[in-house]
């Protein structure tokens, strides 16, 4: 019955999908992937038909592996409870504030990073740049200004590692669990000694186990997809003279860059939704309790809303359609911070690198996050 979801691997969906995905979205939008036991979404409306209805489409399903490892957050969570855990950070998170809150510091920690390897004249900038700047800016946000950048890192891998061992079918070992503790005994401190920090203003209207199940999927987001934003629009951008040239000419047009960039390869290429009945989407008949997926990657190139849609145009009119995002009640909470962010770095990139190229071809993988194993570059030295 879905001979194109039916053959699909998960290696097709982690190093170039795109093929795959154009597939199924013309033939078989709502697809059954054995590959992922649940259904895939591929089309730009049904994508947000699903994101849209919490009601039919939830994230609050005991399988839900985040939740398994730090807790009910405003990730899990739908409905009522959902806007209780997310209502206090929503008006941290508004842009005025961000900008207000963050911009400097995140200027200064850019320039700071790019100023320490400009004289090399090369550099590889996920992990000389994207990396170090969203771990900088998710220790400064959360409070957690007390650990180095290397113990945030340690806490992160091992909570995203036990979340990845739940979502494939293993037993998760005793380093997640550890790591989460001591993030919460880190913030709890902070809390207790009222650090100024979004979680301290959080604490006013959540129990102190929630605060520090949204911290840890705050810190989650905040690292692992903004370095894939700012790792993939510079390599989008190195890729595509044309392309660097406008945005080399006129930096006004460097958040249009970022857009068509998350449009071209979200850093989230999908979202997990639980069906909670019977319903047909699409021409498919899901069960309730059924996983259905979203891929982000293919609504974004769905030729029904995008012309062209596996061009790099930064130009092109719809970019706000985009949905590396998600959409609904579950829209991504850091969304300006993270623009901020990846903004900044690709202008630190324009200002103190001049005439900066690619050293080596790359391209961006990954099943669920998808950026370069690497953005090797180099640049004139004076």
């Amino acid at each position: 019955m879905f001979p194109v979801g039916g053959k699909a691997t998960v290696d097709e969906l982690t190093a170039d999908p795109h093929p795959l995905l154009a597939r199924l979205r013309t033939s078989e939008p709502v697809s059954w992937l054995p590959a992922l036991d649940g259904w895939l979404v591929t089309r730009h409306e049904l994508a947000l038909q699903v994101m849209r209805d919490a009601a039919t489409f939830t994230v609050d399903d005991p399988r839900f592996s985040t939740a398994r490892v730090v807790g009910p957050s405003m990730l899990s969570l739908d409905a009522d409870e959902h806007a209780r855990h997310r209502a206090p950070f929503n008006r941290q998170f508004r842009p005025r504030e961000i900008e207000e809150r963050f911009g400097d510091a995140v200027r200064a920690e850019a320039a700071r990073l790019v100023d320490g390897f400009a004289a090399d004249g090369s550099a590889e900038l996920r992990r000389a740049l994207a990396g170090p700047l969203a771990v900088a800016v998710v220790a400064d946000a959360l409070g957690l200004d007390g650990a180095d950048a290397k113990q945030v890192l340690a806490w992160y891998d091992a909570i995203v590692s036990a979340v990845a061992d739940i979502s494939a079918g293993r037993s998760p070992g005793t380093a997640g669990a550890e790591a989460f503790g001591e993030l919460r005994a880190h913030i709890e401190g902070s809390v207790a000694r009222h650090d100024p920090s979004l979680l301290t203003d959080a604490a006013d209207a959540l129990a102190l186990p929630e605060v520090v199940s949204n911290a840890a999927v705050l810190m989650f987001g905040g690292i692992e997809t903004t370095e894939g934003m700012i790792a993939n629009v510079l390599l989008h951008l190195l890729t595509d003279p044309s392309q660097m040239d406008l945005v080399q000419a006129d930096r006004s047009l460097v958040p249009d860059a970022v857009e068509e960039s998350l449009r071209l390869e979200p850093a989230a290429a999908v979202v997990d939704r639980y069906a909670t009945r019977d319903v047909e989407l699409g021409g498919a008949n899901i069960a309730r309790g059924d996983l259905v997926t979203v891929s982000l990657t293919a609504a974004n190139r769905d030729p029904a809303v995008f012309e062209n849609p596996d061009v790099f145009d930064l130009r092109r009119p719809n970019l706000r359609k985009q949905l590396a995002f998600a959409h609904g009640p579950h829209f991504c909470l850091g969304i300006d911070l993270a623009r901020l962010e990846t903004r900044v770095a690709v202008e630190t990139v324009l200002d103190r690198l001049p005439g900066i190229s690619l050293t080596s071809p790359s391209a961006a993988t990954g099943l669920v996050f998808r950026k370069p194993e690497g953005v090797h570059v180099r640049w004139d030295v004076a």
